[in-house]
């Protein structure tokens, strides 16, 4: 599934790229060395499902068609995140939620539907905060080599 042409579709992407992340966060609460990070990562996953929630209902409106929204270019090659050290994790991190800001923000550019358009434009300022959190750590254990 490389190209999907209706709103549903997109949406039930985001939904499932939602519980890889929280699963993903959870994976990570656990793997973190600062414990203050490891509280940041359940934070988060809690605030993925939560995310999978306002596109749920988003889901329910329905009917709405685009044009070959292209969904591999936001796909990433988790490779194997149980041999990434704590570094690796984070940079992991940050990739991840810069991908899901660029998606929330193009399906903000091609939907109709203003409620819609905000939805996943608060989506993607939230997407924002998470990515700039995993930064501030990266930055923390960078300055401390």
């Amino acid at each position: 599934m490389s190209e999907i042409n209706s709103i549903d579709e997109i949406l039930e992407f985001a939904i499932a790229r939602e519980v890889e992340a929280n699963q993903l966060y959870m994976y990570m609460a656990g793997r973190m060395e600062n414990p203050e990070m490891s509280q940041v990562c359940e934070d988060l996953a809690k605030e993925e499902l939560e995310h999978k929630a306002k596109l749920e209902l988003e889901v329910m409106k329905r009917g709405e068609v685009v044009q070959d929204f292209d969904v591999s270019n936001y796909m990433i090659d988790v490779g194997n995140e149980m041999d990434m050290d704590y570094q690796e994790l984070l940079i992991f991190a940050v990739k991840k939620e810069q991908i899901s800001i660029d998606l929330y923000n193009d399906l903000a550019a091609v939907v109709k539907d203003e409620e819609s358009r905000e939805v996943l434009l608060t989506l993607a300022k939230e997407e924002t905060e998470h990515k700039q959190r995993f930064e501030i750590e990266c930055d923390r254990l960078n300055a401390k080599t």
